[in-house]
């Protein structure tokens, strides 16, 4: 083989082994950072015949059941049980919760499952109802939108 096709050869397999590594990297990567999505009950009996394991980070979300609210009244401990329409699974949090959290209301916790039906979350959403607007937006809406009025000159001009 002439030096001239030694060096592309050379070149071309630098190229693709780097590639190769690059691609494995960024796999690596993003599989750390995936988080499968959980109901209690799909927690608990498994999801598509599988169940997470121990030590797995996952999101989960559900209803926190009214009542299990259970705060350290010496740090910012908090333990809630979360229900769907299954199963209930127990979230233990430490940190300030969101401003909408409360009982019966629906909540994401993003965490680590402790044992079977446990997760130590370290951070908790709450959702809001789908007809929440902020006042800003409803009093615009209220401005540009108001409902139209026709006078009576109005409504029989348009009659003839």
């Amino acid at each position: 083989m002439n030096p001239r096709r030694k060096k592309r050869l050379t070149m071309v397999l630098a190229i693709l082994i780097g590639l190769g590594a690059t691609t494995g990297l960024i796999l690596y990567a993003l599989s750390q950072n995936m988080d499968l999505f959980y109901t209690p009950t799909e927690l608990v009996n498994g999801k598509d015949g599988k169940k997470p394991e121990v030590g797995q980070r996952l999101r989960i979300g559900g209803m926190v059941t009214v009542g299990s609210v259970a705060r350290d009244p010496n740090s910012l401990k908090v333990s809630f049980l979360l229900h769907d329409v299954g199963p209930e699974v127990k979230v233990e949090y430490e940190g300030i919760l969101p401003d909408l959290f409360r009982e019966g209301q629906g909540i994401v916790a993003q965490g680590v499952l402790k044992d079977a039906t446990t997760v130590e979350a370290f951070e908790v959403l709450a959702k809001h109802d789908e007809n929440y607007m902020p006042a800003e937006i409803a009093e615009a809406m209220q401005k540009n939108h108001a409902p139209l009025t026709y006078t009576d000159e109005q409504q029989q001009g348009s009659l003839q």
